[in-house]
């Protein structure tokens, strides 16, 4: 049998390539960033050539650095940044206008045309998604308006459209697989969650025409191979999942009412519902968790558009740490926030407040205000708004929580999971890997080839690093002064 399993992780600052073993460990890695673009306030755009050139890189690399081969290689599977927009031609592989980035707000005022017109209790119960320039329907219709000839070349067949999975596999598969899996399909507010296809209805909607659609499949199933000329040998690409989804699956939250926490540059929070689809009363979202053999998961999820990046706010814009581990430090310098509370809706804020006009804010700040004071009330943002979403799915669910599992680079922040655990009242645990998005799209490749045999294998492998519990500090104050800060930052922008 082949020795491993590399899973592609498209992420929206960097891309990377990672090697795991049969125990489902990390062995070896590559990473690359690659370039930002901000043509407007609210704009985030990529270079789709960019995203597959960094990615080929990080593939290539990381079999050299192991010092094995195609052959040694049993599947891909490719986990990604969601929502995030591309349009190309079919025959020349290339893109018509760069990635619109899932964090993009330029069409937030035609998504509330869309409100206002009535559509959004039908747009929900298809979708299980709110309208917001969040998704790609709203993007995909910006391009379509805004690249000359776009329209008529899409309903002529000429043009595919994918998230970036869908253009990862068409670049490795040298133009032969325009397809996608069934998680990240969710996420476009053009697929219908219940009866698992594109909707016409909602295709009209937004003037998408079909032909530029990928074929929707399952998350674990062979979907193609790598181009023989790319690796020195073909290799199958065999698992796609959402990251958020692929996170939920890497955490073995497999049962309903498990819920995960991925601190990424963003914050998702998604609950496993089983085989049933809830309907949010609360203004959170009803997703595809994955589909596996004929077996489709459904999930609640809150996603909170700025988290770690906040941490890197304050390192890159406001030079207030050199690197993000420096957080904590800083924040430990001071007993608490003195009076500070930090509200980061530089892109808006995501659930369960879903206002595409606010903006971030810092407020309480006083002569006697140090940099341990922001350090920690952004440290709080991340676990409040966290907070937030976990109490609404409570709401929803009508399942109370025990226990929060968490991943992503911030879960590392011991003072953060511990200011978590206090504001949430739960168990917070760790896993031995929080590589848990890499590692969803390695067990689900791994799954749809054989090299694990099934579910049940997988679970054996997933292991507690640390759980953190609630201290017994009073922080009901904590969260009546940030709910005062939120309501302050909403609408602000005109």
């Amino acid at each position: 049998m082949s020795k491993y399993i590399i899973t592609v992780d498209a992420g929206t600052t960097s891309e990377r390539a990672i090697l795991f073993n049969k125990k489902g460990e990390i062995v070896n890695s590559s990473q690359r960033e690659f370039e930002q673009f901000y043509p407007k306030p609210g704009w985030v755009e990529h270079n789709p050539l960019e995203i597959w050139e960094t990615q080929k890189f990080t593939i290539s690399d990381v079999l050299e650095k192991q010092g094995v081969s195609a052959s040694d290689i049993a599947a891909i599977g490719i986990t990604n940044q969601r929502e995030t927009t591309l349009v190309w031609d079919k025959k020349t592989g290339k893109s018509i206008h760069k990635a619109i980035v899932w964090q993009d707000r330029r069409t937030a005022d035609f998504c509330e045309g869309l409100k206002k017109a009535g559509h959004a209790e039908t747009i929900q119960d298809k979708t299980g998604l709110l309208i917001d320039a969040y998704f790609s329907a709203s993007k995909i219709r910006w391009i379509l308006d805004h690249v000359e000839g776009a329209q008529a070349r899409a309903e002529a067949g000429e043009l595919a459209f994918g998230t970036v999975d869908s253009w990862l596999l068409w670049k490795l598969t040298g133009g032969k697989v325009h397809a996608t899996d069934m998680s990240n399909a969710s996420r476009t507010m053009l697929f219908n969650i219940q009866s698992l296809e594109w909707d016409d209805e909602l295709l009209e909607l937004f003037n998408v025409p079909k032909a530029i659609l990928p074929e929707v499949k399952s998350s674990s199933e062979v979907y193609g191979h790598t181009d023989a000329d790319l690796f020195g040998g073909e290799i199958p690409i065999a698992g796609i999942a959402g990251d958020q989804q692929s996170a939920l699956f890497g955490q073995m939250c497999t049962e309903p009412g498990m819920v995960k926490n991925t601190y990424g540059t963003g914050c998702f929070m998604i609950m496993n519902t089983g085989d049933k689809v809830i309907k949010s009363k609360h203004k959170l979202l009803s997703t595809i968790a994955w589909k596996i053999g004929d077996e489709v998961n459904y999930a609640l999820e809150g996603s909170i558009f700025i988290g770690g990046a906040i941490v890197q706010f304050l390192r890159d814009n406001l030079h207030f740490v050199d690197n993000a581990p420096e957080i904590e430090a800083l924040a430990k310098t001071v007993e608490d926030n003195g009076g500070v509370y930090f509200v980061p809706g530089f892109v808006g804020l995501g659930a369960p407040h879903w206002d595409q006009y606010s903006t971030g804010l810092m407020i309480g700040l006083t002569r006697g205000t140090e940099k341990g004071h922001i350090a920690r009330a952004a440290l709080e943002a991340l676990a409040l708004q966290s907070m937030e979403v976990i109490d609404t799915m409570a709401l929803d669910s009508g399942i109370d929580q025990k226990e929060l599992r968490v991943d992503g680079g911030a879960s590392a922040n011991n003072l953060l999971m511990q200011i978590q655990s206090d504001m949430t009242g739960l168990k917070i645990v760790r896993p031995q890997i929080v590589e848990t998005t890499a590692q969803g799209a390695a067990f689900l490749a791994g799954l749809a080839v054989g090299y694990w045999e099934s579910k049940e294998e997988i679970q054996s492998l997933w292991a507690k690093d640390r759980v953190f519990e609630p201290s017994g500090k009073d922080v009901s104050d904590i969260k009546r002064n940030w709910s005062r800060a939120v309501e302050r930052a909403k609408a602000w922008v005109e």
